[in-house]
């Protein structure tokens, strides 16, 4: 007697859902699936409880008659697809015929469904998986798919949900994500009969949507687009949280439609924001990619949260290209809107006044040759304006605690500063750490040395690329005893090592001796110096090797910039406010710490309760 056998109906049912239907949220994902199939304009989910007392998702579709209602409850039934070469080119979101009969056997369900040509649905009853009562009934056309005591025969599945706030927050998210996708549609959310989401339809384009779901919390979004260079390369597109978004976000990642999760394209667009974002912290918005249908299989997994790209090395690019080309639009309009020059006069142009420099630019680093590092700042020969000192009588201010008293300039010299400035007007240094500017709305407070900090990076890394770092020569070279690891990263690494204005040769055994510096850090300690090369260069998993030198020259840029608590002229903070004006990017320091913060006229005028 044979010992294989062919599986009930019902029990292979229940197998196929211990897949398909997870939690509550999936039995949302599959049912939303089926009405934007069906081609639904409006949707409607009433949840109740945690979703396993009752979800209903009602949808204006096309319908079914009686026959296809009842087709729709067996194995593989579907209407998305009638041959292997459709497979290879799905456009549908649902297409695997398993949905239904995974959901019905896992639960009590009614389905109530009429065609808009007919006058009369058809309703069917099930109780985990056996059809109870078929009959017609009257009623709006598309379909009403009711689910009701969700894992109520296996409830072991039930000791596994989480709490009904987290299986909520599931659902809400299932939605979200197929109101992003579809921003046509509208979409209704309520739970235990209190609205929690209403969405319209045919009244958002794709940016508005985003700003709907991601609220004023998410800040201004990021426009990220990139059209496909060729056949095979993917269309990229979508909204990204800006960095310093108060409200973290997480990533939605959709291709041609299909809401999934995948590693290599998350990877991707952090990869693109990187020295943009602070560690630990992930990027947030919503990308979308569009392939050929034949460059990117869909059939992997049965919850279809999967795909397999043909060319996903050419997906990575993509991504990354367009996440960095959306972050440098970020910048210019920052800048625009930060430095914005003003007209300070009736039937005056704008005059262009270059600045007097304070200090010798970011993108000056002393060349090769220089043998001692140039200080932080250069003060070229204009005479030192007098500091006024307060009255002992007057000293509300204790010092290094607020701006600092600066001399009053004339009129004319101020609106020539001004100009200089893109429209800021230099206030003072606060705490000797920030510099605080008047703007034509309101006030901007820039961290010294975060700002200093970027310069640097951006012109390190620029030398670095052209293999021109400026070095440092030692005149005592210094010998070091290296670990075996060490010797390895110096061996690996050589190159890299080198570009970073590193000299070091074999000194016989474990010794090195280190001939140059970077001029950056001239005057740090070798062993410090070397020190943080070793660290960057043996972090496991750090990535490439460009990565590594990157972290190794942001490092590089930390130690050399001004530091926090440093004094400045008026004269050295402004030449800085100016370098930030030419910078290409000068948003975010390379640790993902924002450089300048703006308060708006209406922000100053909340703190003191005016109107």
């Amino acid at each position: 007697m044979s010992r294989i056998r062919i599986l009930p109906e019902n029990l292979a049912n229940q197998i196929a859902a211990g897949e398909v239907v997870e939690r509550p949220a999936s039995v949302v994902k599959e049912l939303l699936e089926n009405a934007i199939d069906a081609g639904a304009i409006q949707i409607g989910i009433q949840v109740e409880g945690d979703g396993t007392r009752l979800i209903r998702v009602i949808d204006d579709g096309a319908g079914m008659d009686q026959d296809d209602v009842l087709l729709c409850l067996e194995r593989h039934a579907t209407s998305k697809i009638t041959s292997l070469a459709e497979l290879g080119a799905i456009r549908s979101l649902g297409f695997r015929g398993e949905a239904v009969p995974s959901i019905a056997s896992v639960s009590r369900v009614r389905i109530t469904s009429r065609p808009a040509a007919q006058e009369l649905g058809t309703q069917v009853d099930l109780r985990f998986g056996k059809v109870l009562k078929v009959h017609e009934m009257g009623g709006s056309p598309g379909t009403s798919f009711e689910v009701t005591d969700l894992f109520g025969n296996v409830p072991a599945r039930k000791k596994f949900l989480k709490s009904t706030r987290t299986e909520l927050a599931h659902i809400e998210e299932v939605v979200k994500n197929y109101a992003l996708v579809c921003p046509e549609l509208g979409f209704s959310l309520a739970v235990d009969g209190r609205e929690v989401l209403r969405l319209p339809s045919r009244l958002d384009t794709p940016r508005s949507r985003a700003e709907r779901i991601f609220g004023k919390g998410g800040g201004a979004l990021v426009e990220v687009e990139r059209q496909a260079q060729d056949e095979i390369e993917p269309g990229v597109w979508g909204y990204l949280l800006p960095p310093d978004a108060p409200v973290a976000g997480r990533l939605r990642i959709f291709v041609n439609g299909r809401a999934i999760h995948d590693r290599l394209v998350a990877h991707a667009v952090n990869e693109g924001l990187q020295n943009y974002l602070m560690k630990g912290r992930g990027a947030g918005g919503v990308i979308f990619l569009n392939l050929p249908l034949a460059s990117v299989d869909v059939n992997v997994h049965p919850t279809k949260q999967e795909v397999r790209f043909h060319k996903p090395s050419g997906v990575h690019q993509a991504v990354v290209a367009a996440v960095q080309a959306a972050m440098a639009d970020h910048q210019q309009a920052l800048k625009k809107e930060i430095f914005q020059v003003p007209v300070l006069g009736q039937g005056r142009e704008q005059a262009k006044v270059a600045p007097a420099k304070a200090y010798a630019p970011v993108s000056a680093i002393p060349a090769p040759a220089a043998q001692e590092p140039l200080p932080l700042f250069a003060v070229t020969d204009v005479a030192a304006p007098p500091v006024l000192q307060p009255a002992p009588d007057k000293g509300l201010f204790p010092e290094g605690n607020c701006a600092a008293e600066q001399p009053q300039p004339s009129a004319a010299g101020e609106e020539e500063r001004a100009l200089a400035l893109g429209g800021l007007r230099y206030l003072g240094q606060v705490l000797d750490t920030y510099l605080l500017c008047a703007t034509e709305n309101g006030l901007l407070a820039v961290d010294q040395h975060a700002a200093h900090e970027r310069l640097l990076f951006e012109t390190l890394k620029r030398q670095f690329a052209s293999k021109k770092i400026a070095r440092q020569t030692l005149l005592f070279p210094k010998v070091m005893e290296c670990s075996l690891e060490e010797l390895q990263i110096l061996k690996q690494y050589a190159e890299d090592i080198r570009a970073l204005g590193v000299e070091i040769e074999d000194f016989g055994g474990a010794s090195q001796v280190v001939k140059a510096v970077p001029a950056v850090l001239g005057r740090s300690p070798v062993e410090e110096v070397m020190a943080g090369i070793f660290a960057r260069f043996g972090e496991p998993g750090s990535g490439k090797s460009g990565v590594r030198a990157e972290e190794v020259l942001s490092d590089m840029a930390c130690k050399a910039a001004i530091k926090a608590g440093q004094r400045l002229t008026a004269t050295e903070a402004e030449a800085l406010l100016d370098e930030m004006q030419r910078a290409e990017v000068f948003s975010h320091c390379p640790h993902g710490r924002p450089v300048a913060k703006s308060f708006t006229s209406h922000d100053i005028k909340k703190w003191f309760y005016r109107g």
